[in-house]
Formats: C-alpha cells, structure tokens, sequence
C-alpha cells in the first residue's frame, strides 16, 4: 500500500508515476476512461454525490499530452488498474485512524470483484473541482462523512469498471457478456471454462463505451461490505514505514521550532537572539509577524535555539482577556433572545400550563485537541514554485494558503498528503501552513517546521465555550409539554464557512438540540453567537452533537429523576415515534444489566443520540472515590445502517469513548492574561491506558443507508457518565469537566 507521496529511497516527490502522466495532468481532466501508451486503464468517475450523473470518456496517447477537459459535477473516485491487474485507488479521504483506507477500498473491491489486499491506494492531492464532498461542501475529511459520501459513488465506480471489463471479455470470445461474470480479478465464461485476467483485458476496455448505467449488487450478495476486514494500512504502521508528516526527510532540509506569541492577536516587538546563534546547530533565525523560528541542523539544536531567545512581545489588546470575562459575556449574551434554530407549538403558553418547570444552566470549556502527532509542515518555496508536504484534512485550503504567502498560482503550489497522527477537527485548520510557509520563504532550503506540545497546546484553535439555558414545563405525569433550549457560543461555520449560516443560526451549533428524537409537542431552541475575545475557537470531534448532546441527555436525565422516574424508562416513554433510537435504548439497558444491584460509590448512566446519521445509546458505569472518578465499563448500542467493516465501527467507537473520557473528566483549557494555563499532558490531563474502561459495542445490523460513526461516540459517552456519577454521587454536574468539579464539592 502506498502511503504518502515522497519516495523514501530518493526524496522525490511520486507525482510522476502514473505511467509517464504526471499526476498533475492527470487530474486536469475528468476522464472515465483513459488509454495509456502502456496498456493502461485508468478509471476516473464523474459520480455527483447525490445522482448517477453521466460518465464521459477522454483517450490520451502514450506521450502523456494533456487532453481537453469535459464538464464534471464532482468526481468521487480514480481507479488505476494496470496491465498485472493492480489496482490503485486514488483515495478523496484522508486517514487519520479512522479506517477510511480500509473502508473505501472495500467499497470499489466489493463491485470491482477483485480481493481487498489487492487495492492499493494513494492519497488524492488538493482538487476542489474532482474531489469534491457535497456534505461538506469541500475537498476536506470530517464531519463523519467518509463513508456517507462514497457509498454509492465508490460502488458505482467499482461497477462500471467491471462492466467495461467484462464487456471487453465478451467481444473477444464473441460472445453475451451476459453469459460472462466477474471474479477474484478475472472474467470467467462458465460455458467453455475461459477466463482473461483484468491486466489482460485494460486496453480493451478503455476503447469502450462507457456504460451511463450499471446496477449495484444487491446487499445480500455481498461479499466483502459488512465483514470484518483487516486494515490495510496496519502492517506499515506496526513496522515504522508509515509515512505521517512528522517522518519526512528531504535532502538538504532543515529543520524549524517555532515560538509564537504567548497572547492571541499579539505580535513580535523585537528579539535578542545572540546567545541562540552560539549553539552548536543553530543555522538562523526568522522572524515573522507574530512568532519566532530557529532553523537548526536537526529539531534539537532549533528547540535549544529556541529557548535560547529573548523576546519582547507587543502584547495588543488580547493581554486583558480571561476565562472570567468570557464566561460572564457568555452569561450575558444568553440571557438575551437568539435566532432561533427551531419551534414548535406555542411554548409560552404551554410553560404557563405546566404543573412543573425545571430550569438548569450548563457550561462546556474550552478543549484542546492534543493530537499525538504535534503539528508540523514541511515547506521548499523556490522562485517559482512550492512544495508543502504535511498531514492534513483540507489539503484544498492548504494548497490555496501556500499560494496567498507566496503570491504564485494556485498550480505552482504542491501539496504532499500523509497519514495523520490524529486529526479530531485541528487538522481542518490550516494556520500551521501558514506559518510554515512564511518561515520557509526566509530559508533557502527545504525546512520543516514542528510545534513543541507546549506550543500545541497553548497556540491551538480550541472547542468553543459554551454556555446553556434550558428549561421544562411538566405535566402532571411527569411529560415534557413544553421545551427551551438556549445556546450561547462561538460560532465556528461563520469562520469556516460563512454560506451555512441562515438567518443567524449556526446548524452546527445547535446539531442535536434542534433536532431531537423525542416527542416533545412544543420546542423553542435559539441560538446566540458570543465570541470570545481573541480566542480562536475550531471543530473537535463532532462540535455541535457533542456539546449538544452532553446538555441535552444530561437535562433529560434531570427530568427522570424530577418526576422519580427510571432513566431509562422516562426515554422510553419519549422515543415512540423514534423506532431505531427506542431499540438502541433497549439493547444497551439489556446488555449493561441496567436496573441491578452496584455497589456504594458506583453508578450506571444513559444517553441516546442521533446525529451524523447513526443512532447510539450508551450506559456508562463509573466508580467514584475520593473525589476521583474511574469509568469502569461502557456498553454502546449502535445503529449506523449498513456498515461496511465492522471492526472499523468498533474501534471508533472505542477511540470515541476515550476521547470522551478525557474531555468529560479532565480536559479544559482556561486563559488568564490572555495566556493559556495549560502547557503539556502535565495541566492537560489525558486518560492513561491503565485507565481505560471495558467497552462493549453492539452494531445493529439494518438495511438503512450508513451513517457516520467517527464522532458519535464521543458525543454519547459524556453525558452517559455524567449520569452515572449522579447515579453514584446524587451530585448532579451540569459543568465540564465534572472530574474538577467533584473535587471542589
């Protein structure tokens, strides 16, 4: 399997390979079909996401001349099959643990008729135009999108590169391809036992005509969609040849550590570097707007450097800013009418009506993302043209940000994509290029440029603060009749893509809160946008369901115990009309034994979400002593529709329950001066692997389209153990982290 774009025997970069097409002119045009000099087929399908659209043909002669370009929607998919019969995938998603390296090539193999471990793939490089995601409105991986995107258009793709195969097959035995079948990389005439291998048959295929229509196996047919497959990409990672950004190596490179401004917005005043310049290693410093870079002989002579320096910062305006002050403008603002996201039903009217209201406040902090590999990129700007190699979600944006520093076109910039060490939303972001490409314009050399943790975790852009106001009106069972929900935060779509935002409301904001899947007959929820002064605020692994669903299944348990009602019942009696949420609810209750006997200090808790697509219900166990809070087992029903490997959802939802138990206990991030606090895993606590709770995970299986599963877990795990320390504790937390909290009680 090929991962990254850098050979490692001679530092070049791989965009010449496709059989003496650069990649370059390769993907400047939207061809289905191509015929190379070599014999060649090579599959590029032009699939919008939503309709099958037409597939068009271009052929190309073997010097590699570039062809006209034909109009295209969005192009999902570039398959290679070669004259041995290999198969390349040019995957439009990045991986960054998730499994999409695996998943994807399922999907293409499955039609393809052709073995998993047989697909190779390589990172697509930035293309808005072929690699266009319609759900998330870019070229970018996030949002738990990856396999919502490709289902049909990877399969479609598979299935018509078959057709043409097999159809290739047919006419040279001269007979119905009807009577001809796909399988295990070859097509096969049952009736006199002939088969020709893909290889053979790639240059047939590419003079045909493309098929405007294929049909897709049937889900009972499948093959490989639905089993367990092992990751393609493990073997590498297991045995170090794994490329991420962090493991590139150039010839002549140099390597750079950064020291950006402690305050946010500050800038560099002026810098005594002369007792950095007598370490040994040290080459120079470089200056830019809001930081310093030493560029050293290797990563340790520059963060020597760097901690050799005497700086003086003009500090601005952001030097006044404090949690405090965010918090209380968070307070104000939301006692303040929003824009409102969703209503339903007259709520005034039914408050006034209600034998019962409960009213609760919640705060959610700042949170880093602390991904384990830092943050780092690789910069050679010469006089006309730039290479930016790095692990990143928005290669598009990458790109596009090398081109504004430098001033050249956006097709003199190249972007080298790798395996990233950890994504969760701060790879979306593209201020680390930035910056490196601004270093690496001052140094006539390839330099990489790597964030100390410290610098990761003080100069991140950071899950917003929130801050909620919601309320229930009761009847006299107990029933919600009347619901307000009020959210106060940054809003991060107005930044990172302004054309969401409709009449003031950000979706992702309210993601889960206006939308829920119980039945509540009057629902006012709004949204107020209060931004923090100064502090860049960004994704983390599901913003919106995640800081949604935390307040909501928290409040909803607050009404169970209002009304002296089992948890779980109390939802039960509220997901009548959500018949995948009702079942996920009842098979994690069964499965965790909810409703037996725990001993003093330990708790079971619940949640339901829906979001991405996927239903989940989750029951925490926790024990809590001494202030301190252990999670000791958590069950996770799951309905993500069809899924397509299994152990790809069972490790998300795995690494989303760690995820959720460092952000739920200990993670926060508070700003004095403003100046981060926290520096390292030594303020900013992350849960240990001797800490890690038993986690079970039930996939329903479902003839429903998947749903995205990369976030969910994250989202449905907080709230589930905030429950369960109540149920230990009777101390019901509404802020985060609670870990703090229970120690302050």
């Amino acid at each position: 399997m090929s991962q990254g774009l850098l050979d490692a025997q001679n530092g070049e970069p791989r965009d010449k390979a496709l059989s003496g097409l650069t990649r370059r002119a390769f993907l400047k045009f939207s061809a289905s079909v191509a015929v190379l000099g070599s014999g060649g087929l090579i599959l590029g399908f032009s699939l919008p996401a939503r309709s099958e659209g037409d597939v068009r043909k271009t052929v190309i002669g073997g010097d590699g001349v570039e062809p006209a370009q034909s109009a295209v929607f969005a192009p999902n998919a570039f398959v290679q099959i070669d004259t041995s019969g290999k198969v390349t995938l040019i995957i439009p998603k990045v991986e960054m643990g998730q499994g999409v390296y695996t998943s994807i090539p399922m999907l293409i193999a499955e039609e393809l008729e052709v073995p998993l471990d047989s697909v190779t793939i390589d990172h697509a490089p930035p293309n808005e135009k072929l690699f266009f995601d319609p759900l998330l409105g870019g070229q970018l991986t996030g949002g738990s999108t990856s396999i919502r995107y490709a289902w049909e258009p990877m399969r479609r793709a598979g299935a018509t590169a078959r057709a043409l195969l097999v159809n290739a097959a047919a006419q040279q035995w001269q007979v119905d391809p009807a009577t001809c079948h796909a399988q295990n990389g070859q097509v096969m005439h049952a009736a006199t036992n002939r088969t020709l291998a893909y290889g053979q048959l790639t240059e047939a295929a590419g003079k045909l005509p493309v098929p405007g229509d294929v049909t897709l196996k049937d889900p009972k047919d499948f093959k490989l969609i639905g089993t367990t497959a092992r990751r393609l990409d493990s073997p590498e990672k297991v045995d170090g040849s794994a490329m991420f950004g962090l493991d590139v190596r150039l010839p002549g490179m140099v390597y750079a550590v950064i020291v950006n401004c402690p305050v946010f917005g500050g800038k560099l005043a002026a810098v005594d570097d002369s007792a950095a310049r007598t370490i040994p290693g040290v080459r120079q410093i470089v200056k830019i707007d809001n930081g310093v870079a030493v560029v050293g002989d290797h990563t340790w002579a520059a963060k020597r450097g760097a901690a050799a320096l005497k700086i003086s910062w003009d500090e601005g305006a952001g030097a006044s800013v404090s949690i405090k002050t965010i918090v209380g403008d968070l307070e104000r603002a939301s006692q303040g009418e929003g824009a409102v996201a969703r209503k339903e039903g007259d709520v005034t009217r039914a408050f006034a009506g209600a034998k019962t209201r409960v009213d609760a406040i919640y705060r959610q902090p700042f949170l880093a993302h602390a991904t384990m590999e830092p943050m780092n990129c690789t910069v050679h700007v010469q006089q006309d043209s730039c290479d930016i190699w790095v692990g990143t979600q928005v290669p598009t944006r990458a790109r596009d940000a090398g081109a504004k520093i430098t001033g050249l076109p956006a097709d003199k910039v190249v972007v080298h994509n790798f395996l990233l060490g950890g994504g969760f939303g701060r790879r979306l972001e593209v201020d680390g290029v930035t910056q490196a490409v601004k270093v690496a314009k001052q140094v006539n050399a390839p330099v990489k440029v790597t964030w100390t943790r410290e610098e990761d975790i003080q100069h991140d852009m950071y899950r917003p603060y929130y801050y909620d106001r919601i309320s229930a009106g009761l009847d006299e069972h107990g029933k919600p009749v009347a619901w307000q929900h009020r959210i106060a935060g940054s809003s991060i779509l107005s930044r990172f893509a302004p054309s969401t935002i409709k009449n003031g409301v950000d979706p992702d904001a309210v993601e889960v809160a206006a939308a829920l899947p119980y039945d509540l007959p009057n629902q006012l929820v709004d949204y107020v946008r209060q931004e923090p002064d100064a502090i860049p605020t960004a994704f983390w692994r599901g913003v919106g369901p995640t800081r949604g669903t935390f307040v909501v299944e928290s409040f909803i348990d607050e009404l169970a115990v209002q009304t002296k009602t089992d948890p779980v019942q109390y939802r039960r009696d509220l997901l009548g009309k959500s018949p995948r949420a009702l079942n996920v609810l009842d098979i994690a209750a069964r499965l965790s034994n909810w409703g037996s006997a725990l001993p003093k200090g330990q708790g079971r808790g619940v949640s339901v979400m829906h979001a991405f697509g996927s239903y989940l219900s989750m029951v925490a166990e926790v024990t809590v002593e001494q202030g301190e809070v252990r999670v000791n087992r958590v069950v996770c029903a799951v309905d993500c529709g069809m899924f397509v490997n299994p152990n790809t959802v069972e490790a998300q939802i795995q690494g989303g329950v760690i995820f959720a138990i460092t952000g739920a206990l200990y993670s926060e991030v508070t700003i004095e001066r403003g100046r981060v606090l926290q520096s390292n895993f030594t303020d900013y606590r992350i849960l240990r692997i001797h800490e890690a709770p038993e986690i079970l995970v039930h996939l329903v299986k479902s003839g429903e389209a998947p749903g995205g599963i990369g976030e969910p877990g994250t989202s449905a795990a907080m709230p589930a153990i905030a429950n369960a320390i109540y149920a230990a504790t009777g101390k019901r937390l509404r802020d985060l982290p609670v870990g703090r909290q229970l120690q302050s009680v």
